[in-house]
Order: structure tokens, then C-alpha cells, then sequence
């Protein structure tokens, strides 16, 4: 587990930095999103950084929130899709980091195009039946913002799965209560969302502390556990947005804003360097 702590420390080094670069980009649920995804590539799922788009026998991640790319993008290249160094082109002109994930640049990692959200989970299922329709024993994996669920696709999506009894797919919430303007209860009161997806028959799991790299991993052991047994798997996921950057955290102003030269600073000072910057 100090591994995953270590790679999750130097990734939130690189959301940080990569936003600065640009004077752009989302940091908040980059960083508090940042122990599942390191979990997910690092303990979890079967996956190959050779990388083939058709994923055939592996486990397949699909992003939905895609404005948290600067973490996507991280554990990417730190997982081996490509050169760490690459980081630093994020947001530039010409560079296959946009500020959201798209195909077109065939960045090694990136299977749909996720700016607008809400459709991350249609994609999901859709491959989650293609590989049992091939007889495959893989699992499919999305993330989702909680305020991500205002879209009304999602609850398409979610009645679609449990119709079809998609249960090798687990799709992950993360339900840290904020959103671009303001806090989630304000702009949209979402209610118990666990309560939801319960009705809309999915199994679901709710993870409390969703930056506690031994809860995270326990969640997704978990839900692993219960796949094939007829219904999706859903885990409501408890983040803080902005965790390990304590002038970040639970602050939706740091949604989509970038820190500055001394901000930065006070960000790195708290984030020990693990692995080397890119």
C-alpha cells in the first residue's frame, strides 16, 4: 500500500504543476479523485500500456468527467502509455494533452472523447456488453462527477444497465460535493445518491473516504467481487476536492482554476516528491 500512496503523492505533483504550466485547467477533482484512479491502474485492473484501442482481454477504464484530464493523464504516463516528459505540453499548442481527452491526437490510453459529460457511461456499457457478448471475463470501469449527474444521459444510462444486467460494469461516483458553481446542494440537490442508484437496481457500495489509498483499494476489491451476479456495481465515493492541498480542499473555486507561482509552491511543499518530476 506505501507504493500506491507514493505513486498517488507524486501524481497529485504532477496535476499541480501540469496546471500551472498552462495557467489552466481543473485541479480540484483532479487531486481528489487521485487515489482511486492510482488504485484502479496500479492494483486493480488487468491492462496493457502496449496499448490496442480494442482492449481485447483486458479491463478497460473510461473517463466520463473529463475536465480532470491533468490526473488522467498522469497516471497514464506514470502507468508506461508514454513519456512522462510529455506532461509538460499540457494545454500547449500541438500537443496531445488537450485540457479535455480526445482521439483524434491518439494519445496511447484515450478510447472516447470526454469533454462533454454526462456520456461516459452510455460508453461503458456499450463495451461492457461488447466483451460479454465475446465471452470475455474482463471488467469495465467508469468515473463520474457527481455533478456530472444533472445530465439527464446518466439516468438513461443507468436504467439501460440494470435492464440489461451489465454487471461486469462498476462505475465509480465522485461525490465530494462541489461543482463549477458551488456546492452540489445549491446548484442541484442531488439527495442521497446511493439512494438512486439503489432504486434504479444497480448494487451498489459506498466508500467513505475515498483519499484513504486502503479504503479506496478495499472499495474496488469489492466491487470486483460482486461482479457477474446479474446487476452493475456502483460505488458512491466520499472525496475531498483539492485533498493534499489544504488551501484547495472543499473549495469549488479550485474546479477549474490554476494555481500561481507562489500558490504552487505552497502545493508542492505538502506533496512529497516520490518518483522524480517529469
Amino acid at each position: 500500500m506505501a507504493e500506491l500512496k507514493a505513486i498517488a503523492s507524486q501524481v497529485r505533483r504532477d496535476i499541480v504543476r501540469m496546471v500551472h504550466g498552462c495557467a489552466s485547467g481543473h485541479p480540484g477533482g483532479s487531486l481528489g479523485c487521485a487515489d482511486y484512479l492510482t488504485a484502479l491502474y496500479f492494483r486493480i485492473m488487468k491492462h496493457d500500456p502496449a496499448f490496442n484501442m480494442d482492449a481485447a482481454g483486458e479491463d478497460v477504464f473510461f473517463l466520463s468527467n473529463g475536465h480532470i484530464s491533468p490526473l488522467f493523464y498522469s497516471i497514464l504516463a506514470r502507468a508506461g502509455y508514454f513519456d512522462k516528459k510529455e506532461l509538460a505540453t499540457f494545454r500547449k499548442i500541438n500537443s496531445r494533452l488537450q485540457g479535455h481527452p480526445a482521439t483524434h491526437e491518439h494519445l496511447p490510453g484515450v478510447r472516447i472523447a470526454s469533454g462533454s459529460l454526462g456520456q461516459g457511461m452510455s460508453v461503458a456499457i456499450g463495451a461492457a456488453l461488447t466483451k460479454k457478448m465475446n465471452g470475455e471475463k474482463t471488467t469495465v470501469f467508469s468515473l463520474h462527477g457527481d455533478g456530472e449527474l444533472d445530465e439527464g444521459q446518466i439516468w438513461e444510462a443507468a436504467m439501460f444497465a440494470a435492464h440489461h444486467k451489465v454487471d461486469n460494469l462498476i462505475s465509480a461516483i465522485d461525490w465530494n460535493g462541489q461543482q463549477i458553481d458551488g456546492p452540489t446542494e445549491k446548484v442541484m440537490n442531488l439527495g442521497n445518491i446511493r439512494q438512486k442508484f439503489d432504486a434504479f437496481g444497480w448494487t451498489t457500495l459506498e466508500l467513505k473516504n475515498g483519499n484513504d489509498m486502503d479504503e479506496v483499494v478495499v472499495a474496488l476489491e469489492k466491487a470486483k467481487s460482486l461482479t457477474s451476479q446479474g446487476k452493475p456495481i456502483a460505488i458512491m465515493m466520499h472525496t475531498i476536492m483539492g485533498s493534499g492541498v489544504d488551501f484547495m480542499e472543499n473549495d469549488h473555486n479550485w474546479h477549474g482554476i490554476a494555481p500561481n507561482d507562489e500558490q504552487l509552491a505552497k502545493a508542492l511543499a505538502q506533496l512529497p516528491e516520490t518518483l522524480g518530476d517529469y
